[in-house]
């Protein structure tokens, strides 16, 4: 069955861009479109292992909400559904790759594998396996972000931490009880609810009380949106108004973006459970295709532009695989390096 709420409450409508702006979100999707194709053959030929959750179709959610954000700067927290969201921080495609193969050379030093990116110096703060197991985290560093500023006296601790999760995440405690505090604080965060409309087989609306999760921020008084997930100038446009708030000293915002995974939950999904016209609906509003068109039909760029960027992003995947085969393994003498901070 399609999902009734087809017409969010935010679109891009009179959304204006410039040429360099829209070339940059629609680069920047396309590296994550291929990046997950890419582990999708690398996993099916045995160089990956373990779980595999891949982020199709919801790139303009990844792009639209991070690239709003002060690179190196700002925190990001994913979920287990994170490469994109490392590709976006800027993680080279090179060391989320070889990650991914469990390469010392990885963000995490091949310890991490698909769930577990993370990189200090891009401000990503992990991706993590438990559903909404990242919400307390992202809380705590929008809190100290908070008392820098105003029990320290930083006057640089501006920085704004976005955290993502899913809708299932919504219906857990660690959400609840941190919007609250968040609110109660007025904590420079984005709380971004990437609504695939899916768990692994459960539907939305059959999980949840209150199906619109934008709506549940109006119990802790602050601004819950919802957005097209599927239009990245929607999402970007929302975003750069919440950390404005944010940096402002104003609060969190929930943001629920309506989106879709083109693949099974992870590798491992059959993906039998969603019907096929539900599929081909959102199929039809990929967020990449409809960049693209607005580009062209707006004369911001060439079809030409358009097909440069994805070779550019093909040789930047071939040469990231390339990479990861190269790379070493983990030396088996350091396997408990790095469970605890070590000294500079």
């Amino acid at each position: 069955m399609v999902s009734e709420r087809t017409l969010p409450t935010f679109n891009s409508a009179g959304v204006s861009i410039t040429a360099s702006e829209g070339l940059m979100l629609y680069e920047d999707m396309v590296l994550g479109r291929m990046f997950e194709d890419k582990c999708a053959e690398m996993y099916y030929r045995g160089k990956m292992f373990g779980f595999v959750h891949l982020y199709n179709g919801q790139e303009a959610v990844s792009t639209g909400i991070i690239k709003a954000l002060r690179p190196d700067e700002d925190y990001v927290c994913s979920t287990y559904r994170d490469h994109v969201h490392a590709l976006s921080c800027g993680i080279p495609a090179r060391e989320v790759m070889a990650e991914l193969f469990g390469k010392e050379t990885g963000c995490s030093k091949g310890r991490g594998g698909s769930m577990h990116l993370f990189s200090e110096k891009h401000r990503l703060l992990g991706g993590f396996a438990f559903v909404s197991e990242g919400i307390p985290v992202a809380t705590g560093a929008a809190f100290q972000t908070k008392y820098r500023r105003d029990a320290l006296g930083d006057e640089t601790a501006d920085q704004v931490t976005t955290c993502f999760f899913g809708d299932g995440a919504s219906n857990n405690g660690q959400f609840f009880e941190c919007l609250n505090m968040a609110a109660l604080w007025k904590l420079p965060i984005i709380y971004v609810v990437e609504n695939n409309k899916w768990a692994i087989g459960m539907a939305h609306n059959r999980a949840t009380s209150q199906p619109e999760v934008y709506k549940k921020a109006s119990v802790f008084n602050m601004p819950g949106i919802e957005v097209d997930g599927m239009d990245v100038l929607a999402v970007r446009t929302v975003a750069k108004e919440a950390i404005a708030r944010a940096r402002a000293g104003e609060g969190p915002t929930l943001i629920e973006a309506l989106t879709y995974r083109f693949r099974g939950h992870s590798l491992a999904d059959p993906d039998e459970l969603r019907s096929s016209d539900e599929k081909q609906f959102w199929s039809a509003r990929d967020p990449i295709s409809r960049l693209g068109s607005y580009l062209l039909e707006h004369d911001l760029a060439s079809q030409e532009d358009l097909t440069q960027i994805e070779k550019k992003v093909q040789g930047i995947i071939e040469e990231a695989v390339t990479f990861a085969e190269q790379s070493k393994e983990p030396d088996p003498s350091e396997l408990r390096r790095y469970i605890f901070a070590e000294d500079e």
